[in-house]
């Protein structure tokens, strides 16, 4: 992505900081990974102190005494949500955000121009630079990547029981709730109210972006910037069967079906409503249940990313 002036100095060191990994991700996220990450971190001048937090909550609360104590940086270790949860304490704040990206599909790193590999993410953190990006928000709840209502967070919900219930791994897991969902058919009747008009729709699948989400070739569910202040929102067209089979699975990839299976917007905020009162609302992958009207908007520059220099 394209890098505006540096809010800060450009190579700043930052010798005291606070990391938070998602310790309860499994292999390679245990006391001897986080020893060896921190002699990583101590070869580029930085002290880091490593918390293995074993829940949202404590990543949380760990990111909110770091940021008490002023430390040079707070980084955040594990997937997307993980980066999102300690990234939900930073927005807002002065406080350089870094990001070792551990988890599966990376999309926030990557869009933002992190590197993938743990030794430069390390130095990026040492010596990177800071830009300030956007960050999406929906009834007081922030999102870097997205934001989704009707099928996803369905399948979602219906993946983690079958994971907790049943001990089933991920994907077969998510196989089973598609295919329930597939069963149910389900649509969503919603208004939404953008820029002062209202658009009712009848959708499986409505994808709410911070900034734009290329929707073309090889590059389909990325972003070219995190820095327009604008949301996208995307609303499936009404598909067959087979049509909301593929907009479950390509929305658990983190990909996006053709332009012409949605319609698409841009914009700063807007509200949905629904005839239901509650709606389960996935923000960057993690479900929670939210009273509608549902109010989005983009928060423009509310998180300074420490990215390399050349980014």
């Amino acid at each position: 992505m394209q890098a505006p002036t540096t809010p800060g100095p450009a190579k700043a060191r930052r010798n005291n900081i606070a990391v938070v990994i998602n310790g309860g991700a499994g292999a390679g996220h245990d006391d001897q990974a986080a020893s060896q990450l921190r002699e990583k971190f101590a070869a580029a001048g930085c002290h880091a102190t490593i918390t293995l937090a074993r829940s949202g909550e404590e990543m949380i609360s760990t990111a909110q005494q770091a940021l008490r104590d002023k430390v040079d940086a707070i980084v955040a270790g594990g997937g997307d949500g993980t980066i999102n949860a300690v990234a939900s304490v930073v927005a807002g704040s002065d406080m350089p955000f870094g990001v070792l990206p551990l988890g599966t599909l990376n999309h926030f790193a990557k869009d933002v121009g992190v590197p993938l590999t743990l030794d430069e993410a390390v130095r990026n953190v040492a010596t990177g630079i800071l830009i300030a990006v956007d960050v999406g928000e929906v009834n007081g709840r922030i999102f870097l990547n997205n934001s989704g209502l009707g099928l996803y967070p369905d399948i979602v919900h219906d993946r983690e029981k079958q994971q907790s219930r049943l001990g089933r791994g991920k994907w077969l897991a998510a196989l089973w709730a598609s295919v329930a969902a597939l069963r149910r058919y389900p649509f969503l009747k919603l208004t939404l109210c953008i820029k002062g008009h209202n658009h009712l729709r009848t959708t499986p699948f409505v994808f709410i972006g911070n900034n734009e989400y290329s929707m073309a070739g090889l590059s389909i569910g990325e972003r070219a910037t995190l820095q327009d202040g604008l949301l996208s929102v995307y609303v499936a067209q009404r598909p067959g069967r087979l049509g909301l089979l593929r907009f479950g699975w390509r929305a658990l990839f983190g990909k996006l079906a053709a332009e012409r299976d949605f319609d698409a917007m841009l914009c700063d905020q807007f509200d949905i409503a629904t005839e239901h009162k509650r709606l389960r609302v996935a923000t960057d992958g993690e479900v929670t249940v939210m009273e509608t009207p549902l109010k989005y908007k983009i928060r423009p520059g509310a998180l300074r990313v420490i990215v390399p220099a050349d980014k």
